[in-house]
């Protein structure tokens, strides 16, 4: 079984952290630290994910726990905090990334189980605004769009820049319209996508760039528009086991993603799921 195959070469110590004990659960407002018993965790799955991906993993736990009755643990944050993480030594069983680049540092640095890596998911970048404060119309983003007029004397919330995949993605594709150099300094920049659309659901931020299964998830916003997908590179979510865990719900729960329950629970939330 895949799990069981390590890559060969030097790994890094753990350090002091006794992370069978403990681990690092991410949230759309922050992080905390769970302290869990040992043979409890045993018993379960531990998965990291971007945290785009909360309302869908929600319904899958659900459902997972309903067919097997094994416990599923799901860390929620921005796939940098969480890659960083793993990097670290965090106990996490797979990993869900929102993007390609930090699954490649992992899997250079030795931390994927070999074979286990494929990609899942699709996703696509939108603008939204509170719905109550929207334009009327929608609008069609090109470098003629007066984005910053728009934005006024207000914030765009973003996701970090250059870090979290859904801040790398709305950069390039305001960079590739031309509008980049006329809002940057209107933009906010927050831990991960959750907490930019919580930011505009709230009025905080009078527009934000997020992922279309983000903007779905929250009734108080709407979509102004989306960004042509020639703007930015394909967002695509891979998915893999990593090479320290020895657990043998691993691949069924890799399995499960490809199945019928998860894809509809994914498409519920308007992700594009890959064969």
């Amino acid at each position: 079984m895949f799990w069981k195959t390590r890559q060969k070469g030097p790994r890094r110590k753990r350090g002091n952290v006794s992370w069978s004990l403990a681990f690092i659960v991410g949230c759309g407002l922050g992080c905390g630290l769970i302290v869990m018993p040992a043979p409890l965790l045993a018993r379960g799955l531990t998965v990291f994910a971007a945290a785009s991906l909360k309302n869908a993993m929600d319904e899958i736990s659900t459902r997972w726990q309903a067919k097997t009755g094994d416990r599923l643990t799901v860390s929620l944050a921005g796939s940098s905090l969480l890659a960083r993480q793993i990097l670290q030594g965090a106990p996490a069983d797979i990993f869900i990334s929102a993007n390609r680049k930090w699954m490649d540092v992992l899997e250079k640095s030795g931390e994927l189980a070999p074979g286990s890596r494929f990609d899942l998911l699709q996703n696509h970048l939108v603008l939204i605004a509170q719905r109550k404060a929207a334009p009327a119309t929608p609008l069609r983003l090109n470098s003629k769009v007066d984005l910053a007029g728009m934005i006024g004397e207000g914030k765009l919330a973003m996701a970090l820049v250059d870090a979290v995949p859904a801040g790398i993605y709305g950069k390039a594709a305001l960079g590739s319209l031309g509008l980049w150099a006329s809002v940057a300094p209107k933009v906010v920049q927050l831990d991960n996508v959750r907490v930019a659309l919580a930011l505009v659901a709230s009025g905080e931020a009078a527009y934000g760039i997020v992922y279309a299964s983000d903007a779905r998830a929250d009734t108080r916003v709407q979509v102004v528009a989306t960004f042509p997908p020639n703007a930015h590179r394909p967002i695509v979510y891979p998915v893999a086991a990593t090479a320290d865990s020895r657990n043998p719900l691993t691949p069924d729960f890799l399995k499960f993603l490809r199945g019928t329950a998860a894809r509809a629970a994914f498409e519920r939330q308007g992700f594009v799921v890959l064969k």
